[in-house]
């Protein structure tokens, strides 16, 4: 009997999620969005991890949410609240993880799928992908919860053509419409997010927590206080800021350790 699960390995400094559920297109169920959610809490106090990848296990994504779930999960308003507040608590605890995050993206990529992959900082996606949200042709609406993710970074427009046409868009599509970050051959794809990963980890890790701190804050239209403004020059205390102007200036590599 095959499990439905999410499980993480650790190759430091990358760590690998996977989305698992054969059988369904790893189609996630309440049990992986809460293993999902443990493991992102987990990896968020975790220093030696510099950056996650995010992936299916195949050649798959992840399809969906199960279908067959929801229609208990949903029997009534308040059960279909708060199950997909959960769902959105567990997209907002990828989205606000310390550490930069990749979707590394095969095969079908939909609905909780494609909300999932919204969620991290990149997406490197193989030829064949598809990506798309048809629930119109399920007779239910996408949570506000879920949808946030989607717009953020789709815009309202390509939102708009995702969940009223309900097509699935290919990779080149979902590339040129910005919703990716770049196309690979699918039996690249595991092999370009590992590499991306690596080079993301060669970088200061505690600049990279910042710059997510601060992407998310200028999002914000308010102002930015003067407490937030001498915030934003924390990293001069870091001895990983001594140690990288000092490598610079003597020609070598620098050696960051996260301090």
């Amino acid at each position: 009997m095959t499990i439905a699960t999410v499980h993480c390995e650790r190759t430091d400094p990358i760590a690998t999620v996977t989305l698992s559920n054969p059988g369904k297109l790893n189609a996630l169920n309440a049990p992986m969005w809460r293993e999902l959610r443990q493991i992102m809490l987990q990896l968020a106090g975790e220093s030696d991890i510099r950056c996650v990848i995010l992936r299916g296990a195949g050649e798959v994504f992840a399809a969906g949410g199960d279908i067959e779930e929801l229609r208990e999960a949903r029997a009534t308003v308040d059960s279909a609240l708060a199950y997909h507040e959960a769902v959105g608590q567990v997209l907002q605890a990828v989205q606000q993880l310390p550490q930069p995050t990749i979707a590394a993206i095969q095969g079908p990529c939909a609905g909780a799928g494609l909300e999932i992959a919204c969620a991290c900082d990149l997406r490197i996606a193989g030829q064949s992908a598809r990506f798309g949200a048809p629930v119109m042709k399920l007779g239910f609406s996408m949570y506000p919860g879920e949808l946030a993710g989607l717009l953020a970074l789709a815009g309202p427009a390509l939102t708009r053509e995702i969940l009223l046409e309900g097509r699935l868009l290919t990779a080149s599509d979902a590339l040129s419409k910005g919703l990716l970050t770049r196309v690979v051959p699918d039996a690249d794809v595991h092999n370009e997010a590992i590499a991306t990963a690596q080079h993301i980890a060669t970088g200061a890790p505690l600049v990279a927590r910042w710059h997510k701190q601060w992407i998310a804050r200028m999002m914000d239209p308010a102002p930015l206080s003067e407490v937030e403004k001498r915030a934003s020059f924390a990293f001069i205390d870091s001895t990983d800021y001594a140690e990288g102007l000092t490598a610079f200036l003597e020609k070598r590599l620098p050696q960051f350790s996260g301090h």
